[in-house]
């Protein structure tokens, strides 16, 4: 739970997780942190914050017969774009 975190579900693949990480720096890139006005507060990671909102800050997962309901190559993943920080996990479980 950090406001340039992510959490997403996608496949465990190195080479995927090279190509968001590329694309995301395309959409929204580090340098030069001048270019946001957010950064004009002191801080620089603007960027941080809109690959947040693109990759989301959640995920919905059903549970079947006391496990997590996955595709074959599904798993959940945390993303932070703003460097290593404190974190906390929330987890909520709703139904019967």
């Amino acid at each position: 739970m950090h406001i340039t975190a992510s959490v997403f579900i996608n496949d465990d693949e190195p080479g995927l997780h090279a190509d968001y990480e590329k694309w995301l720096e395309r959409l929204a890139p580090h340098e030069p942190t001048s270019q946001y006005r957010h950064n004009r507060t002191g801080e620089d990671n603007a960027d941080a914050h809109m690959k947040r909102q693109v990759m989301g800050r959640e995920v919905v997962v059903a549970v079947t017969g006391g496990r997590l309901d996955f595709g074959p190559w599904e798993q959940i993943f945390y993303g932070e774009f703003d460097g290593g920080r404190k974190k906390r996990a929330l987890i909520k479980i709703i139904g019967e």
